[in-house]
C-alpha cells in the first residue's frame, strides 16, 4: 500500500502518488501497473487474432476427379452458354471483420484518451492529466462527446476509404482499415502506460 496509515483525510492524499514515500513502499503499485499493461496488451492481441480468423479461406479449391469410369456411355459435348457473371459486392465478411476491428480499436483509443481528463478532474499528479499527442483533435482536456465524435469521424473515414478502394478493385483496399487499427492500438497502449 502506498498510504502510510494516516486514514482518509484530504491532507494525506498526496501520499497516494508515492512521491514522498521511500521506494520500497511503492514498488508493488508499479508492478501492478506493469502487470495490467501486459495483460491488456495480450488481451488486445488475442482479440485481433480471434476477430481476424474469419478472413481465412472457407472452402478448398475444386480439383479434378482422379476416378476414371471405363463403362460409362459417351457423353455429348455440352454447348457453351454464356451466363451473366454475378459479381460479389464490395462488402463481404473480410470487409466487415476489418471494419469492426478498426472501429473498436479507434473507440478504445478515444476511451483511454479520456483517462487524462479523469486524472485532471481528480487532481492527480505524476500521471498524465492533459492530452499531449493529439491535442489538435481532442483538446487539452477532452470531453466525452468530443472524444467519441473524433472516434466516429476517424472510423467513418477509414471505412469509406476502404470501401472506395474496394469498389474500384484496388488490391490495397484494406490498408486504411489496418492503418487505423495499428495507430489506434498504439494510442491505447500509450494511454494505458502513461495515464492509468
Amino acid at each position: 500500500m502506498c498510504t502510510p496509515g494516516h486514514g482518509r483525510n484530504l491532507q494525506y492524499m498526496a501520499y497516494r502518488n508515492c512521491q514522498q514515500l521511500p521506494a520500497h513502499q511503492c514498488s508493488g503499485r508499479y508492478a501492478l501497473k506493469r502487470r495490467t499493461l501486459l495483460k491488456s496488451a495480450i488481451l488486445t492481441a488475442l482479440a485481433v487474432i480471434a476477430l481476424a480468423s474469419p478472413l481465412r479461406a472457407v472452402d478448398p479449391p475444386d480439383a479434378p476427379s482422379s476416378v476414371i469410369r471405363t463403362n460409362a456411355p459417351p457423353i455429348a459435348a455440352p454447348v457453351a452458354v454464356s451466363a451473366p457473371k454475378i459479381e460479389a459486392g464490395p462488402i463481404d465478411r473480410a470487409f466487415v471483420t476489418l471494419a469492426l476491428i478498426s472501429t473498436s480499436s479507434t473507440f478504445a483509443d478515444s476511451y483511454t484518451t479520456l483517462f487524462a481528463r479523469q486524472n485532471w478532474l481528480a487532481g492527480k499528479k505524476g500521471v498524465c492529466n492533459a492530452e499531449v499527442e493529439s491535442a489538435y483533435l481532442y483538446g487539452t482536456h477532452p470531453t466525452v462527446g468530443r472524444a467519441y465524435a473524433v472516434a466516429s469521424a476517424k472510423s467513418a473515414g477509414a471505412i469509406l476509404s476502404a470501401y472506395y478502394l474496394r469498389r474500384h478493385r484496388s488490391k490495397l483496399w484494406s490498408l486504411p482499415l489496418v492503418a487505423s487499427s495499428v495507430v489506434s492500438l498504439g494510442g491505447v497502449t500509450q494511454n494505458m502506460i502513461r495515464c492509468n
